[in-house]
C-alpha cells in the first residue's frame, strides 16, 4: 500500500533553482513524502513560473503584489490559493517578500524556508556578502521553519562551504546554491515523514 504524501506549494520570486531541486526529486523519487501541486510567484515576470508549468504544475502570479498594495490583499490571494489547492505544506524557494506574523501563525508548522547562511549568523538579504564583509572564513546554508521573526525558526538541516580570501559574492553563492539543492530536498522529505526533531525540540524534550 503505497504511503499517503503531503500536498505541497512553492513560493517563488524569480528563477526558482530550488524549486527545480525540489520538483525533480518528487518526480524521480516514489518515496518523496511531499506532491507539490502548485507554485506561487509575487511576480509575474519570474522564469520560475514557466518552469513549473512546463513541469506540470499549476503556476500562478499573485496579482495583489503589483502596484504596492497592501500586504493584507495579496496574503488573502495567497491563501485563497493554497486553501483551494488543499496544501499541507509550503516551501519558500527565493521567495523575497515577508510573511506578516498572522499569516505564519495561521500555517504554523506548516512552512519551510532555505537561507544562504549557517543561521542564527547573517539572517535576512545578502547573507553572502555579510558574510565576505564579516571575514568569515565558513558559509553555508540552513533549511528551517518559517515563524513570525525573521530567519529564527527551529532549525531542519544546515550544510557548510569553505569561503576563499579571493571569493566573490557570486562565487561563494555558486559554491552555496550546490549545497541548497542538495540540502532542501532532504530536509523537505525529512520534515514531512517526521523524522526531524529540530535542535529547540530536542533541547524541550
Amino acid at each position: 500500500m503505497t504511503a499517503p504524501k503531503l500536498r505541497g506549494a512553492i513560493l517563488i520570486s524569480g528563477r526558482g533553482s530550488n524549486m527545480t531541486a525540489l520538483l525533480q526529486q518528487a518526480q524521480h523519487d516514489p518515496a518523496f513524502p511531499v506532491d507539490f501541486t502548485v507554485v506561487i510567484s509575487d511576480k509575474v515576470e519570474a522564469p520560475g513560473l514557466s518552469a513549473a508549468a512546463q513541469a506540470g504544475l499549476k503556476a500562478h502570479a499573485l496579482t495583489g503584489c503589483r502596484d504596492g498594495r497592501a500586504r493584507t490583499v495579496w496574503e488573502a490571494e495567497l491563501n485563497a490559493l493554497l486553501d483551494a489547492e488543499a496544501i499541507d505544506l509550503v516551501c519558500l524557494a527565493g521567495f523575497m517578500r515577508l510573511l506578516s506574523p498572522d499569516f505564519v501563525d495561521a500555517w504554523e508548522g506548516r512552512i519551510l524556508n532555505i537561507h544562504p547562511s549557517l543561521l542564527p549568523a547573517y539572517p535576512g538579504l545578502d547573507a553572502q556578502a555579510q558574510a565576505l564583509d564579516d571575514g568569515a572564513t565558513e558559509a553555508g546554508c540552513t533549511v528551517h521553519v518559517v515563524t513570525a521573526e525573521m530567519d529564527a525558526g527551529p532549525v531542519l538541516g544546515q550544510a557548510k562551504v569553505p569561503v576563499f580570501p579571493a571569493d566573490s559574492v557570486d562565487e561563494l553563492s555558486a559554491r552555496i546554491l550546490v549545497e541548497e539543492h542538495r540540502l532542501y530536498p532532504q530536509c523537505v522529505a525529512q520534515y514531512a515523514r517526521g523524522s526531524i526533531v529540530s535542535k529547540e525540540q530536542a533541547h524541550a524534550g
